[in-house]
């Protein structure tokens, strides 16, 4: 009865660990750096460290939109990421296609 009880233990144990490590896996997933933007009177907004696959509305539609993040980021015309516009690479910019949502695909 003993060995059955330490084996118990064990798996709780066990599967505490890995629901633990998968919790803090997928809270981690976030692009590093941020989405930089500029609405038309170049007032600057930011969005660090945007987490993946979320849809994100922009503070204003922005005139110039930056991707300082490793991933690739998708912007759209809508607030809900619906009407897909383009996809901005890490590293670059797009002006004057007035995006009011982003996401990062990766």
């Amino acid at each position: 009865m003993l060995r059955f009880a330490h084996v118990g233990r064990i798996g709780l144990t066990v599967g505490t660990v890995a629901v633990l490590a998968v919790g803090l896996t997928t809270n981690a997933q976030a692009a590093p750096g941020r989405i930089r933007y500029w609405n038309a009177a170049q007032q600057e907004f930011q969005i660090s460290n945007p987490p993946d696959g979320v849809c994100l509305t922009l503070q204003v539609r922005a005139q110039l939109l930056s991707n300082e993040t490793t991933k690739t980021v998708s912007y759209y015309f809508d607030a809900n990421c619906s009407n897909h516009t383009g996809n901005l690479a890490p590293g670059r910019a797009v002006a004057y296609q007035s995006p009011l949502s982003v996401k990062v695909i990766g």
